[in-house]
């Protein structure tokens, strides 16, 4: 019986393997827990949202959309660096060190309020063990940091490695987070004509009529 249950979580990991069923899995349940009403005809993650080449490397077949909110469609998309989001390399480190910050454990870390129109990065925490992991992983080869730092090493969008080491070069000037989330407040900005705007907590201004999301 050992045998046949292990037998069966190796299936188990076999069909999951190549997918990011955790992420997945915040996705669901922040789309469940929002205040605002979905009409999903198909969700496409997981198998629904791969392609494989000839050797088994699983490679999505979008990695970004834009959500036209006056009519509800939804197209597939990409972005440059300077189109993604205010401060990116900000968001993209309360990515990576979230896992320290116990208040968002298990936790999706949305950033884009559809009441206000605004792009509000919430505060995260962490410790001065990101500092030596960054120093520490700054001097590995490309190679080595596709292996030890990416789920999908064959997969990854060609600025992988610049950004991650801009991330890390944030955290070794930076390394305590104070700096970043004074007195614990998150960083909040409005969209005016050229972009993005920092402003007061609690400001808001009127709904675009479209609204561009990128999907990491």
């Amino acid at each position: 019986m050992q045998q046949a249950s292990h037998k069966t979580r190796s299936k188990r990991q076999e069909k999951w393997d190549g997918y990011s069923l955790p992420l997945c899995i915040k996705i669901i349940d922040a789309l469940w827990r929002s205040r605002e009403n979905f009409h999903i005809q198909t969700l496409c993650v997981l198998g629904h949202n791969t392609r494989r080449d000839s050797e088994g490397n699983g490679y999505p077949i979008f990695n970004g959309f834009l959500a036209e909110t006056s009519t509800g469609r939804i197209l597939p998309a990409s972005f440059d660096r300077t189109t993604r989001c205010p401060e990116e390399i900000v968001r993209r480190i309360r990515v990576s060190v979230s896992y320290e910050d116990p208040s968002w454990d298990g936790r999706l870390l949305e950033t884009y309020d559809t009441r206000t129109d605004q792009f509000k990065i919430a505060p995260c925490t962490w410790t001065m063990r990101q500092l030596h992991i960054a120093m520490t992983l700054q001097h590995l080869s490309d190679s080595e940091i596709l292996q030890t730092c990416s789920t999908s090493p064959s997969a990854e969008a060609p600025d992988f490695l610049d950004n991650i080491r801009r991330c890390w070069d944030y955290l070794i000037h930076r390394p305590d987070w104070r700096e970043t989330f004074p007195m614990k407040q998150p960083r909040v900005f409005k969209r005016t004509a050229g972009g993005w705007a920092r402003c007061t907590q609690g400001s808001s201004i009127n709904h675009p009529a479209r609204v561009d999301y990128l999907v990491n």
